[in-house]
């Protein structure tokens, strides 16, 4: 069961990273979720450089995690502190990739925290 749905997350990914690609005017913001925690990075394509990253495991957040209870919590802040480091770099519109992964819960909470960090796509 693990194995099939891997594939089908997988085959989505494929999908759509052959539509989307970030370059460095506009880089593809991607995410990686793990079990406890959630990764995301600004990417620029054309170099294949990552300009951004962020993560639940960031020493930014390391206290503010302490305080907090979910996972659906914890993305937000992901999110608002990918924007925040994306806007250090005068970087303020990113295409979004969800990686496979549905746009709900955890994934949706990193977008949402984004965009009120004040990243738009």
């Amino acid at each position: 069961m693990i194995k099939k749905n891997k594939n089908i997350r997988l085959r989505s990914k494929i999908k759509i990273r052959s539509k989307i690609s970030g370059i460095k005017e506009k880089p593809r913001l991607t995410i990686y979720r793990s079990l406890n925690n959630i990764f995301a990075q600004l990417i620029d394509d054309s170099e294949g450089n990552t300009l951004v990253s962020a993560s639940s495991l960031s020493k930014e957040l390391a206290e503010e995690i302490k305080n907090t209870k979910g996972k659906i919590s914890k993305s937000k802040m992901v999110g608002k502190l990918v924007a925040k480091k994306a806007l250090e770099k005068n970087i303020s519109q990113v295409v979004f990739d969800r990686n496979g992964y549905r746009y709900h819960g955890r994934v949706k909470a990193i977008a949402d925290g984004a965009r009120e960090g004040g990243l738009k796509f």
